[in-house]
């Protein structure tokens, strides 16, 4: 019997920086909501740890014979929210399943998957048959989210479809076409957007319009993001977290409790961890042997890059406040979950290269 190699059961290095990545956000975490969070984190993050691995030695192949199966699962699952979803704070996105799960995280790599499988077998670029059927995935998903109601997630989904259809070489009068027929549409989604969506916005180009309430969260993120400066103000020093001017600090706005404490240098060295993982993860998809595999690889790295951009962008002042958190850095169960999930299937990708290439 041949013994495997550590290169067998994992890529070691999107492991260890995925590894020094986690320990910072859980450093990060600890000044912005306290140990007990560290502690439900750390437990979460070890789950999630354990679930990439195991993925990891699925062969690439078991992903794409069940990729039907698991988005008609978390589509269900989305049905199941509209229905019995536990309301918190006007939204109903969660599922009460002895424990709370949000399905529209699911989303975040079956959408991706559904899309590649449909054009696994297909010559590309694709043509409008296959396009309009990726389409078709994408909008069932994002329109079901968007429902709960949670405009950012759906967005976001969205584009982890279309990365895939951007992936598979379509035509840039495709490109072009549907990014007019989006901003010819622009009233018209307006128009169906609800009342906080649009307040979201109208504070996103001018949140001093209403400083001590919807402006607050923009307000409050810029103050701590400057006031860093350089080097920061020091771990668990930063005035804006620990007197609770800042919001969702521990969530949606932790890099600005990262920004504060750490200041430039503690920022930067953030998104060099970042650029590496996403360095790794491109080259990987570069070295899958089909088209399946390639697809979801570029996919997931991409949409990753997505989460990190708009967080860094909304906490900034550059983007509208959309709810969305810094991945493996902001506290939460499901999204940890289901980003290290998709990193064990790029993994797998890698861990049995060798074995496609036979």
């Amino acid at each position: 019997m041949t013994k495997r190699s550590l290169h067998d059961w994992m890529d070691p290095w999107l492991f260890l920086l995925l590894t020094i990545l986690l320990g910072y956000g859980l450093i990060v975490l600890h000044s912005a909501g306290g140990p007990v969070l560290v502690e439900r984190q750390t437990i979460r993050i070890l789950i999630g740890l354990t679930v990439m691995l195991a993925i990891a030695q699925i062969r690439p192949e078991r992903f794409e014979q069940f990729t039907p199966l698991l988005f008609i699962g978390s589509v269900l699952l989305l049905f199941a929210v509209l229905f019995f979803g536990i309301t918190v704070k006007g939204a109903k996105r969660w599922l009460d399943l002895g424990i709370s799960i949000q399905p529209s995280e699911l989303c975040k790599f079956t959408v991706p998957m559904m899309v590649s499988w449909i054009f696994r077998l297909t010559a590309l670029p694709p043509d409008w048959k296959h396009i309009f059927g990726a389409l078709s995935v994408i909008i069932l998903c994002a329109g079901l989210i968007y429902q709960q109601p949670d405009l950012g997630t759906s967005i976001l989904i969205a584009l982890s479809g279309l990365f895939v259809i951007y992936l598979a070489g379509i035509s840039w009068r495709f490109i072009f076409s549907f990014s007019l027929l989006a901003a010819l549409s622009s009233p018209v989604i307006w128009y169906f957007m609800h009342d906080y969506q649009k307040q979201r916005v109208l504070m996103f180009l001018n949140p001093e319009a209403d400083p001590l309430n919807r402006g607050w969260n923009i307000i409050q993120s810029k103050i701590a993001i400057g006031s860093g400066g350089i080097t920061g103000k020091g771990w668990q020093q930063g005035s804006q977290t620990q007197l609770d001017f800042l919001p969702e600090h521990s969530t949606d706005f932790i890099l600005s409790v990262l920004s504060e404490e750490f200041g430039f240098i503690g920022i930067l060295a953030l998104f060099i961890l970042y650029i590496l993982i996403i360095t790794r993860c491109l080259f990987i998809a570069s070295q899958a042997k089909n088209t399946y595999n390639r697809l979801i690889c570029g996919a997931l790295t991409l949409i990753f890059f997505v989460y990190i951009t708009i967080n860094a962008g909304m906490i900034s002042g550059i983007f509208p406040v959309v709810g969305v958190p810094l991945p493996l850095v902001s506290y939460g169960g499901t999204s940890v979950l289901t980003l290290l999930a998709s990193f064990g299937i790029m993994m797998s990708v890698y861990t049995h290269k060798k074995l496609i290439q036979q």
